[in-house]
């Protein structure tokens, strides 16, 4: 029987850090769902990881005779997705450019291993692939509106009840069980609005679609969400957030403003905490790069923030343009904080940066998890130990 793996690229997991340290490619949120999960439902099977070791105890690897390789970073659709189900056995599917969308081998294909036995394929139509950390953002207004079609197509949406909530273009509304909101202004006329089970709209929100929120998240008193944005399960978000992904878990709970940003699972913005995502010359935005170590060109105006998992900052914490905070930091304090904060960093860039004791810092994680009555296991612990000691390079302070 056929088995599907998601299959990390080498070079688009290291572009797609700090994000990838703690998850395989196929695991990050674009839309409203995560990409495996995209891929679970259009294929209608469970798939399983081709990802780093340290890695796939958590997310693991099934290998059978017959498997379908697919690129992690690529997000389905209906004619990618029927000509990859066409392949037959020992043949890749690439792009123009000779990049491998998927492959079908009988055998343990290795991505970054070419075989002389396959046969290469071209696909030339049109398709999204997430290759960079500012293409989450980029790409997610439109991933909610191909993810709204798919997961609403004939289903109808439970009712907006409380009489204080008035809808824009309601057909592009849809509210799963369990949800309540209050005294809201929600405009679906440039894009749909999805709202997970059990979700909370606090009074006076204020939505603008395209916008995806997960399962049992919060928006709180007041929020002011403009286009693009997507929320995971489990947050609990307010101030003012536009064009933005929170993969899940995370929390910004208070005022202030985050746009063209991506904040990972398990990460705390605190009150008043801001970001700028706009040079006052316009010019196009510089970002810290895995790849290089050194700041590299995004082509963008706009873009903010990218924050690993687990990382906090204090109250009134100032994020520049293109700032790239990595796993388990605590900043704070006064001014900008440097472009790039490692991971493991604790301090803020007036103040002083010194390393994160690793034991400090796994209590506080286990301890965040573990309020939301979660456990944190042990690969998530061996997860952020191997972190820690693949980043300690990047800790000269």
């Amino acid at each position: 029987m056929l088995h599907t793996i998601l299959f990390d690229d080498p070079v688009i997991r290291t572009q797609l850090l700090p994000f990838t340290y703690t998850r395989p490619v196929a695991a990050i949120r674009c839309g409203i769902e995560k990409i495996y999960e995209k891929w679970n439902d259009w294929l209608k099977t469970a798939v399983s990881f081709h990802t780093e070791p340290y890695l796939s105890r958590k997310f693991p690897l099934t290998v059978v005779d017959d498997n379908l390789f697919i690129n992690g970073g690529l997000c389905p659709d209906e004619k990618l997705v029927a000509a990859i189900q066409d392949l037959a056995v020992n043949t890749a599917l690439t792009s123009e450019n000779g990049e491998i969308l998927a492959v079908r081998s009988s055998a343990g294909w290795q991505p970054s291993i070419e075989y002389t036995h396959i046969t290469a394929l071209t696909y030339s139509g049109p398709f999204t692939m997430i290759r960079n950390v500012w293409d989450i953002f980029t790409f997610n207004g439109a991933q909610i509106k191909a993810d709204f079609e798919r997961i609403t197509a004939n289903r109808k949406s439970e009712p907006v009840t409380d009489p204080f909530t008035h809808c824009y273009h309601k057909e592009q509304i849809f509210i799963e069980t369990g949800a309540v909101i209050k005294a809201a202004v929600i405009n679906a006329e440039n894009g749909p609005v999805y709202i997970g089970r059990n979700a909370l709209i606090q009074e006076g929100s204020l939505i603008q679609g395209p916008f995806a929120m997960g399962e049992s998240s919060v928006l709180a008193q007041g929020a002011k969400i403009r286009p693009g944005t997507s929320i995971g399960s489990f947050c609990k978000v307010g101030g003012e957030v536009s064009n933005s992904v929170f993969f899940g878990y995370s929390n910004k709970g208070h005022d202030g403003y985050l746009g063209n940003s991506v904040l990972g699972e398990w990460c705390n913005l605190g009150a008043n905490t801001n970001n700028s995502n706009l040079k006052n010359d316009h010019s196009p935005v510089k970002l810290h790069s895995y790849v290089s170590g050194s700041l590299a060109d995004t082509g963008l105006t706009f873009c903010g923030l990218m924050m690993g998992d687990y990382s906090k900052a204090g109250i009134s914490t100032m994020f520049n343009t293109g700032t790239v905070v990595g796993v388990n930091v605590n900043v704070f304090g006064s001014g900008f904080q440097a472009k790039h904060t490692p991971s493991f960093s604790w301090g803020g860039h007036a103040e002083g940066i010194s390393e994160y004791r690793l034991e400090k810092a796994l209590a506080v994680a286990k301890d965040t998890v573990n309020r939301r009555n979660i456990d944190f296991e042990e690969d998530d612990e061996n997860i952020l130990r191997t972190v820690f000691e693949q980043t300690r390079n990047q800790r000269i302070f």
